[in-house]
């Protein structure tokens, strides 16, 4: 299978199967889940997707694993995980695969000469002589999430998600995301909705339909999260369900799985909420997905260009980090609706208007063109908003928080033709 013979790998696989007797045997061996695979790979490979898929090159990539990219909505900074030693006297994983411990390290887009600076460890008090990894960044770049296990750190040990938030350019000791979020089971990663109200992430806690399932919870209040519940079994599987990745959007949910609709090991799946519920997840198809280990994805509010790591063939290293063009490939949206122009982020900052500090918790809400509220988020500690909205459209946007009279003001927002258009929108509130 992993040589790419997919008829060869097939007949062995029932070979196999006529061998054994019992019902029970052929389950436990997952056999059936390999030859479903490699009857996607077959069929797969034989359509593949319009992507041109290319190796992000020495200035991303290593000798070693480079893996889970994670692009901010505007494009410009990437963060990935590596296990490349920062010095020649960096620690060891010893009592696991012997390798070097995961670190985050960073990349910013240089708009000049449109490419991506050499990668540097994240800066701040983040990479510590143990595993850490980031498994997203939110859409407005000012917060990561982090998986730590760290058998030292009771808070870590088993592993569980952390955060950190970035202050002068610096970011900050990771803090445990805490209950209910982590829990006594192994949580692998989180990611966040673009307004900031959803958080999705990954647990094998009781519950669930597998191994790794993915769950969420709504944000209550800013240090708060609601008691999480399970996607259910149209996206859960019995087998692992892990990377995630909410796309800009806000309802385009992208996630790895190994199950028997992949080509082989984990490929990278989609599913969309829609009318209330989540569509049955589609495998992104050749050459995004492979018959090796590939995913995690993520995507810039453009939606033109895709990042994932993958373990195929021909990299530099263990897993590298590959850039996706999928502008003839659109995988915003539903099928009405491709958001093939992308997305425009809105954002800014609102104020008391006698002190001039930012007010935390304050409503921000958007209106379209029929009053019909289509999007609404809260402030965060400094004050800050950050959305992302289809171009091209005119908007009425309301802010208001307790003890503030409310404030409204009319916007166009644009659609950037190469880059992700931004509009900065700050806000004076009168008592």
């Amino acid at each position: 299978q992993k040589q790419s013979n997919f008829d060869k790998a097939i007949e062995e696989f029932n070979q196999f199967k006529a061998k054994v007797k019992s019902k029970k045997q052929i389950e436990e061996s997952d056999v059936d889940v390999y030859i479903s695979q490699c009857n996607n790979a077959i069929q797969m490979k034989n359509k593949p997707i319009p992507v041109n898929v290319i190796n992000m090159g020495q200035d991303i990539n290593s000798a070693y694993d480079d893996a889970t990219p994670c692009v901010t909505a505007d494009g410009k900074m990437l963060a990935f995980n590596t296990r490349r030693p920062e010095d020649p006297n960096s620690p060891i994983d010893i009592e696991g695969d012997g390798k070097y411990y995961q670190d985050i390290y960073v990349s910013y887009f240089d708009t000049v000469n449109k490419k991506w600076t050499p990668a540097q460890p994240v800066p701040g008090n983040v990479n510590t002589d143990a595993h850490d990894a980031i498994t997203s960044i939110s859409p407005d770049g000012k917060t990561i999430f982090i998986y730590k296990n760290d058998t030292r750190d009771h808070e870590a040990s088993g592993g569980d998600i952390f955060i950190s938030k970035i202050m002068k350019n610096k970011w900050k000791t990771p803090e445990p995301i805490g209950k209910p979020i982590n829990s006594t089971y192994w949580e692998g990663g989180a990611c966040l909705s673009p307004d900031g109200k959803t958080l999705y992430f990954t647990s094998e806690r009781k519950g669930g339909f597998g191994h790794s399932d993915i769950w969420m919870s709504t944000k209550i209040s800013n240090k708060e999260w609601s008691k999480p519940v399970n996607l259910g079994s149209t996206v859960n599987t019995p087998y692992d369900e892990v990377g995630l990745f909410m796309a800009p959007d806000g309802k385009t949910l992208f996630f790895c799985s190994n199950g028997p609709n992949s080509m082989g090991s984990y490929d990278i799946f989609k599913t969309t909420y829609e009318n209330g519920q989540w569509t049955t997840p589609v495998n992104l198809g050749y050459p995004i997905n492979t018959e090796f280990s590939d995913g995690p994805i993520s995507i810039d509010a453009t939606g033109r260009v895709a990042y994932f790591s993958s373990d195929r063939p021909g990299g530099l290293g263990e897993k590298d980090i590959y850039m996706a063009d999928i502008s003839q490939y659109p995988l915003l949206g539903n099928k009405k609706e491709r958001f093939s122009n992308g997305l425009s982020i809105l954002k800014g900052t609102v104020r008391d208007g006698f002190e001039g500090f930012g007010i935390p918790d304050a409503k921000v809400e958007i209106y379209d063109e029929k009053d019909v509220l289509v999007s609404s988020t809260i402030t965060n500690e400094n004050g800050e908003y950050f959305l992302t909205l289809p171009g091209d459209k005119q908007y009425t946007v309301k802010a208001s928080a307790k003890g503030f009279q409310e404030a409204k003001e009319k916007v166009n927002l644009p659609t950037g033709k190469q880059d992700t258009y931004t509009l900065v929108k700050d806000f004076l509130l009168k008592k």
